[in-house]
């Protein structure tokens, strides 16, 4: 193959002072010494190079002038530089982005229930609205005539009698718009999830799985309005043996509390799904176990919040306020007062406080465990992210509950603290979605 040299040539190009400039034109035939036979020898570079102004010119002409050069130049000039971090994406089934993100919106709406029911709960608001309409009772009273025949039916029933005798017309007005607030949101989060469901089921953006995973979480929506209701009918209600003081039932309180739960994962877990890319993992034994690992400290979590709704239900916080131990004990002496026992776990403020607190420590230890057993496997950015908020946020959790118990339970810290179990799960679900298989 002949070699390609350069012979000087004078071209017509200027530089920036209009001067000509002798440059190299292309030669595919190898220079002649003075005896006749090619030479491969080659001047300076120094004493052949150019102008750049002209070089470029002449790179651009070499590869305008051959043809099968043309595309190559254009992709590779074309092309970034993108630098990767950790293994290869892989992105969720054809599903529009818009849905993904519609389903994080419903769960942060869903998120705001929760707390405000909390607080709901905690200034003892939940009973001030006596009686449930899905319509009529958007329209909160207006005149003075309207909020006394509504202070007169709260009259009526068992919180007034035994704990609110005192209570004024003002005071009324103060619970009763916590707890309208609080059913006015669930409207808007039903509104949320119906509507647009309906609106991307007539576009058609959503797969045949994904219309089934909708029509439940919308099914769920509905189910969640008339429990509540069913839980605040438990308050109203005489009940002679309930230590003179009128409250909900903590069972209802805890599937009520269970069923937005798991309404809020179920979402974010699917919004999640749709927009995070999924990472192509190597499957190691050691990645199998942390996956596993992941999904039992979730587990727990779960269960620490859900058990949360039973301290909350039976005022359980005012019962032992000292930490590690209980009073002056480890184990407290009324642990086990009830009987048959195993009313005790649920019905007992004392054994349900205990086992709030070791569920809480099982928790933050199972995830500091995690922490420790991931730093053994080589994770993306992302993952690696994930888990060490999972630590940071487990730690929090841990301090604002103990800070809760020892302040006698005051209302922000205690709805912080409630707050504070919807973050952790939150991180949960973020890591058990970094882990998850890719489809087959």
């Amino acid at each position: 193959m002949a070699s390609v040299s350069f012979q000087a040539r004078d071209w017509s190009l200027r530089g920036n002072q209009g001067k000509k400039h002798q440059v190299l034109s292309p030669n595919l035939h190898p220079p002649k010494s003075e005896d006749g036979s090619s030479s491969h020898l080659a001047r300076p570079v120094s004493a052949t190079l150019p102008p750049l102004p002209v070089r470029l010119v002449m790179l651009r002409a070499l590869c305008g002038g051959a043809g099968r050069f043309v595309r190559p130049c254009r992709q590779l000039g074309s092309l970034r530089y993108r630098p990767q971090r950790g293994l290869p994406l892989q992105h969720s089934p054809d599903v529009p982005p818009a849905v993904g993100r519609w389903l994080l919106a419903c769960s942060g709406a869903v998120a705001g229930a929760v707390v405000l029911g909390g607080v709901t709960r905690l200034t003892e608001s939940g009973l001030s609205m006596v009686d449930w309409h899905l319509v009529k009772e958007m329209k909160p009273p207006r005149t003075q005539q309207e909020w006394e025949a509504e202070f007169q039916k709260y009259q009526q029933f068992p919180e007034f009698k035994i704990l609110n005798r005192d209570m004024t017309l003002t005071e009324f007005k103060f619970i009763w718009y916590m707890e309208y607030s609080h059913r006015m949101w669930g409207r808007v989060v039903g509104l949320a999830y119906i509507l647009p469901a309906a609106y991307f089921w007539r576009k058609g953006w959503l797969s045949r799985p994904m219309k089934g995973r909708v029509l439940a979480l919308c099914g769920l929506v509905c189910f969640q309005g008339l429990l509540g209701w069913y839980m605040v009918k438990s308050g109203l209600e005489e009940k002679p043996d309930s230590y003179d003081i009128p409250r909900v039932s903590q069972y209802r309180l805890a599937a009520h509390l269970g069923s937005a739960l798991v309404l809020y994962s179920a979402s974010l877990w699917m919004g999640l799904s749709l927009l995070l890319p999924r990472h192509q993992l190597h499957e190691t034994r050691q990645l199998l176990q942390l996956r596993h690992f992941a999904h039992g400290a979730t587990a727990l979590i779960f269960l620490t919040a859900l058990s949360g709704a039973f301290v909350a239900g039976l005022d359980a916080g005012l019962v032992y306020n000292s930490f590690p131990k209980m009073g002056e004990r480890w184990i407290p002496d009324d642990l086990l007062a009830f009987s048959p026992t195993l009313r005790n776990i649920f019905e007992n403020p004392t054994t349900v406080q205990f086992d709030h607190r070791i569920l809480g420590t099982a928790s933050v230890t199972a995830v500091t465990a995690l922490y420790l057993f991931s730093r053994k496997i080589s994770l993306p950015h992302r993952t690696r992210m994930a888990v060490t908020s999972l630590l940071a946020v487990a730690w929090a959790q841990v301090a604002l509950g103990i800070s809760t118990l020892l302040l006698y339970v005051p209302t922000p810290l205690a709805a912080t603290h409630q707050s504070g179990s919807l973050a952790l799960l939150s991180v949960a679900l973020w890591l058990m979605s970094e882990l998850r298989r890719l489809p087959k």
